[in-house]
């Protein structure tokens, strides 16, 4: 084989990929050798670093490698989950299906992912015009009134005598702001790398209103649609366990995961474990139990995971109509503090009554 060091940092978009897997589950449905498909395949892909991927993968292939074992050369770019399901899609002569299969799943996946972002950037946009207007006004609009109002040497409003404090002391003591912030960051990012850390915090995250069910939600969608999608694929219980507790980012959820696998060993099967677990919503569990007592478990997660979908982006949907106002209101009384103090000492220097 090509020695794959060169690419194994090196990341591929994955729309990429997922053009990649549809087109060669398209070829190799029509009749299409798997040797002669890549060969088409890489003569269309215009990203020379995934050309050079794919022309390792067929060099690993002509030299009698199976399709997984030449893709496993690249776990960043193709997955444990992705691999896995490629193996099984070989064993059971159903590559071609197996390979639609895992593109609908990236594609659903990467559509709930770009959703969540695409949902996010008002705020975060809202947040940081909102944060640098304030900033602006107490930096240099407000000490120009301060000069003024010194000259003068007229008293002014309470209210206004308290703005030009803070003023002045964001003003001469940026950089003890800036550290009474980036300190407690700090230490709280340094905090949550650590093991313990880390799995306080996503705990801590579950519990939190609206974000919480939006998390639990997410990690629903996403365990049921990799686990039914393995499960179709023909992978073992067992061994899909093990290959989406890696996928499951919420590190309590995780381990929660990982316990099922000694339940699931001992013959429990996977609902009654997971109410045990408690860790996701109980119509979830009830439909998974129904899935297996009918034996049709792959298809009911399947469909759990469209369910959850729907309520992940009515949730979303949610969060953002109460999170938006707030921030609104939030920074409309920041600046509306500022604007009335500004008024009120101008209409006092001027003795016009308010």
């Amino acid at each position: 084989r090509e020695n794959p060091l060169l690419f194994l940092l090196q990341r591929v978009p994955q729309q990429q990929v997922i053009n990649f897997t549809r087109e060669l589950a398209g070829l190799l449905k029509a009749g299409v050798p798997i040797d002669r498909s890549l060969k088409t395949l890489i003569g269309i892909v215009e990203k020379k670093r995934f050309k050079k991927v794919l022309e390792s993968v067929l060099n690993s292939i002509e030299k009698g490698s199976s399709v997984a074992e030449a893709l496993e050369d690249f776990p960043i770019i193709f997955p444990p989950f992705y691999v896995n399901l490629i193996r099984a899609g070989e064993a059971s002569a159903t590559l071609d299906t197996t390979l639609r299969r895992l593109s609908d799943f990236l594609s659903r996946s990467k559509e709930l992912r770009n959703y969540i972002i695409s949902a996010m950037i008002y705020p975060a946009i809202l947040t940081i015009f909102s944060g640098f207007s304030i900033i602006i006004l107490l930096t240099f609009v407000i000490p120009k009134f301060a000069e003024t109002f010194s000259e003068i040497g007229q008293a002014i409003p309470l209210s206004t005598t308290i703005l030009m404090r803070v003023s002045e002391t964001v003003t001469n003591y940026w950089w003890l702001f800036i550290l009474s912030l980036l300190g407690p960051y700090l230490l709280f990012y340094s905090y949550k790398r650590t093991d313990d850390g880390r799995l306080v915090w996503d705990q801590l995250k579950l519990k939190m209103p609206v974000v919480g069910t939006i998390i639990r939600n997410t990690e629903v969608v996403r365990f049921s649609r990799a686990m039914g999608t393995l499960l179709k694929g023909g992978v073992p219980v067992l061994k899909c366990i093990d290959i989406v507790s890696n996928t499951i980012t919420n590190r309590s959820i995780a381990k929660a995961i990982m316990r099922l696998y000694e339940s699931v060993r001992h013959g429990e099967g996977l609902g009654i474990p997971l109410k045990k677990e408690a860790i996701f919503p109980l119509m979830a569990v009830e439909m998974i139990v129904v899935g297996e007592e009918t034996g049709r478990l792959d298809e009911m997660l399947l469909e759990v995971a469209d369910t959850f979908e729907t309520h992940l982006r009515e949730n979303a949907k949610r969060f953002l109509s109460i999170m938006e106002p707030a921030l609104i209101i939030f920074m409309g009384v920041v600046v509306g503090f500022i604007v009335v103090s500004m008024l009120l000492a101008i209409f006092s220097i001027n003795e016009i009554p308010f």
